[in-house]
């Protein structure tokens, strides 16, 4: 648990986990030169991610209408700093204004606002995303499949979602915001995606037709607020 008190408060639900290995060569250059991109199976990892946001709100603030229910969507990998493992976004699609507009000034973090839809699923959900400019379209269905259980450390479910820092980047120099919660109550899953955007979007693209994806049907999750994680220098 971090030390101090906690600034923002959410709900993460319905989430997917769908992972794509990459030569981490590919993402060298679009990481701060003070991140290291972080491995799993000799190979780095990009993470599309789905899900809905409920509830959220700041400290000492009640919740209001824009930001008690809308679908994000991002696209990420792993880094780490310092021994500190955590996440690097290259995108965050929402369908919340302000939250676009916080995000990107106050942290950093490459947020777009897109028109979307989340349809809740007996087991999961089925999105669809897509920004004004049309780019970083997305429409896909996942769902869960056999028991819900928790990471065991070691395994690649716990590397890739027991994180607990995001990284972003403001002015060329490298912020990290800690948050906190349960561990991830996960399941197997299947997903079934129509188009993707994503990766094109970005400059990435992958060559692996099979991801790896797990579900979640969410948790309960505090942010604290942002501190320097290093001097860095320009990237880009």
């Amino acid at each position: 648990m971090p030390c101090g008190p906690w600034l923002w408060r959410m709900r993460w639900e319905r989430l997917a986990f769908i992972h794509h290995r990459i030569d981490a060569a590919v993402l060298r250059p679009r990481i701060p030169p003070d991140l290291t991109v972080d491995e799993f199976d000799g190979s780095a990892w990009l993470g599309v991610v789905p899900f809905q946001m409920t509830d959220m709100m700041v400290r000492g603030l009640p919740g209001v209408p824009p930001w008690r229910r809308f679908p994000e969507l991002n696209l990420r990998t792993y880094v780490v700093r310092d021994g500190c493992p955590g996440v690097w976004f290259f995108n965050l699609d929402a369908a919340c204004w302000p939250l676009v507009v916080a995000g990107r000034g106050l942290y950093g973090f490459p947020y777009f606002r897109a028109a979307m839809r989340l349809e809740e699923t007996a087991k999961g959900g089925m999105l669809m995303s897509r920004r004004p400019d049309g780019r970083a379209a997305f429409r896909g269905t996942y769902s869960s499949r056999g028991e819900v259980f928790l990471a065991r450390p070691g395994t690649f479910e716990h590397w890739a979602t027991e994180r607990y820092r995001v990284y972003s980047g403001l002015c060329g120099r490298t912020r990290a915001t800690d948050v906190h919660h349960r561990p991830w109550p996960l399941q197997e899953a299947e997903v079934e995606i129509q188009e993707n955007g994503l990766f094109a979007a970005s400059g990435l693209s992958i060559d692996e037709a099979s991801p790896v994806v797990h579900y979640t049907s969410g948790v309960e999750v505090i942010a604290f607020a942002k501190a320097w994680a290093g001097s860095g220098k320009a990237w880009g």
